[in-house]
């Protein structure tokens, strides 16, 4: 590889970030090289500027930020330099780029195939038959099943590792040289994460395309990257062979990067089971009917025959593929929608079929953390505003309710003196914990978890699992944590019950489920993890 020419090359590139911002530089004098064939990821924490330097590559960069110095080489030709015509014919048949949510990032009221097309019709001078057989053997390239009714679906009407192979399919149409990954497989579970890699690598290597891939998670890292680039504030840290990162960094950031990496081995808790029952479902169940004006409607049971129970100081994780049936089970306990079958008792009071009257008083026992703060916190009310809402719903005046909120933002370690800020003023990081706050408020029995830490930075979701388990600890509540990624469930569950296709198919303590785990299925998740092999805790000892 080292002897051919870089597809890539990134010279002592700088990005200023606008006037008042809290840094003068976005990236600075940031060099690398990405050669053919080769898989370089780029990684760092939230900020650091490594989708920066993505959308700079792309010449997609927002109008606020500005490249004021350095290079971008692509095959020789500066792309710093190219007009917008020029970077319009190099996207796609010479460089393209896979983005990290593919349903925000494809057009919701086009088809698939119509989507490709609208590559090929701009590229090329294929007639409208030729272009079809092309995206259908584009479509079975990336061993999507059933490629003609794949091309005329609609993207919702596609799994989500369906759809992100859609973006590859439309990023490596044409052949580019370079093909930029940014995050695309954080939201997956690890079954199709694991095909999603198997695939960039398998069509990277056929092809000899460079990829910079950029992600968070080591896992990825170490199971397809030769180099990595590690970015902290705009600058380039450190950048080396994989095995020479990841196993022997020279860098203390590196080192706290990595040494934040959660274990798959689960840690021994201690916990006893002499705490009060908090939760317990007995045959759970949810179908969903559809129905259509002119065709039969479609049955789906997302979930059946779920049996779980949860105790005072206890967390029971949730894992599975998406689709298996996870968050289902979570918004049937916390009656956000209707179980179909079952009953769901919180202590003592069954309250599956509760009218909505008497659910009421139940409703502050259950709170729920969601899987994404900025969606899940109203962007036209202060923090403030948000955590003392519902207390003040359930009686509480407001005076009350702000000194409680005062005291739950020094619980989850931010100034309480910020409760006049609004969402878009914290960080990712800081936002979950004022979701946590805001759970917190209600004063709960019960904490549902819903993938609260997959979109976070290492470093930043470890701080937070810290959290959640002294919360846990201190004020003994019940914990349902609902997650795809395996280290994480190894490390915050007590227990685990591993779902499929609606049922759970294992369920035990976590040290057994993790340690021998009996199902096949279960057998199939642990070997799909990225990096599994991989001992982290190698490098925080370097």
């Amino acid at each position: 590889m080292p002897d051919k020419k870089p597809v890539l090359e990134v010279r002592n590139l700088t990005v200023a970030l606008p006037k008042g911002a809290d840094r003068v530089h976005a990236v600075e004098n940031v060099s690398f090289t990405v050669n053919p064939g080769e898989i370089v990821c780029l990684v760092g924490e939230s900020g650091s500027g490594k989708s920066v330097i993505a959308f700079t590559v792309m010449g997609l960069l927002a109008k606020a930020l500005k490249p004021t110095g350095g290079e971008i080489l692509l095959e020789g030709e500066n792309i710093l330099a190219a007009s917008e015509d020029r970077l319009r014919q190099l996207r796609c048949t010479r460089m393209s780029m896979i983005f990290q949510e593919p349903m925000t990032a494809l057009n919701p009221v086009m088809t698939c195939g119509e989507q490709i097309d609208e590559v090929l019709e701009t590229h090329t001078k294929l007639d409208a038959a030729a272009r079809k057989a092309k995206i259908i053997a584009i479509l079975t390239r990336v061993k999507l099943p059933e490629p003609e009714r794949i091309y005329a679906s609609f993207p919702h009407q596609l799994s989500g590792g369906q759809r992100q192979r859609i973006m590859i399919a439309m990023a490596l149409v044409l052949d580019p040289v370079l093909l930029i990954a940014d995050e695309p497989t954080t939201a997956l579970d690890v079954t199709t994460q694991a095909e999603i890699l198997k695939l960039i690598a398998e069509l990277q290597e056929g092809q000899g395309t460079g990829v910079l891939f950029i992600t968070h998670d080591f896992g990825v890292v170490a199971e397809i990257a030769h180099r990595v680039a590690v970015l902290r504030w705009g600058e380039l840290v450190e950048m080396g062979p994989t095995e020479q990162i990841l196993s022997r960094p020279t860098q203390d950031y590196t080192k706290m990067l990595i040494g934040s990496v959660p274990s798959i081995v689960p840690a021994h808790r201690g916990v006893r089971r002499d705490g009060e029952t908090v939760l317990r479902t007995e045959k759970l169940g949810k179908t969903y009917v559809s129905k259509g004006f002119f065709q039969k409607g479609r049955t789906v049971r997302a979930a059946a025959d779920v049996d779980l129970d949860i105790r005072r100081g206890e967390t029971l994780g949730i894992v599975g593929e998406s689709g298996s049936g996870k968050s289902t089970v979570a918004r049937c306990i916390a009656r956000l929608i209707d179980p179909t079958e079952g009953k769901v008792y919180l202590g003592d009071t069954e309250i599956a079929t509760l009218p909505p009257g008497r659910l009421r008083p139940h409703r502050r026992k259950v709170q729920i953390v969601f899987q994404d703060p900025y969606r899940s916190l109203n962007p036209r009310m202060t923090v403030g505003d948000s955590i003392v809402e519902g207390p003040m719903n359930f009686g509480l005046s407001r005076s009350e309710a702000l000194a409680r909120a005062r005291t739950l933002m020094e619980t989850v370690r931010l100034d309480p003196n910020a409760l006049d800020r609004y969402p878009h003023q914290f960080s990712g990081g800081q936002r979950q914990r004022i979701c946590i706050a805001r759970a917190l408020a209600m004063e709960p029995e019960l904490l549902i978890a819903d993938e609260a830490v997959s979109a976070l930075d290492v470093s930043v979701q470890k701080q937070v699992l810290e959290l959640l388990d002294e919360i846990r600890q201190r004020l003994k509540l019940a914990v349902l944590f609902i997650t795809h990624d395996l280290r994480v469930a190894a490390q915050i569950c007590d227990f685990v019950a591993v779902m499929s296709q609606g049922k759970v198919v294992e369920y035990g303590a976590a040290e057994q489920v993790f340690g021998a785990p009996r199902h096949d299925y279960t057998k199939a998740l642990f070997a799909a993890a990225p990096g599994r092999h991989w001992d982290f805790s190698k490098a925080s000892a370097a």
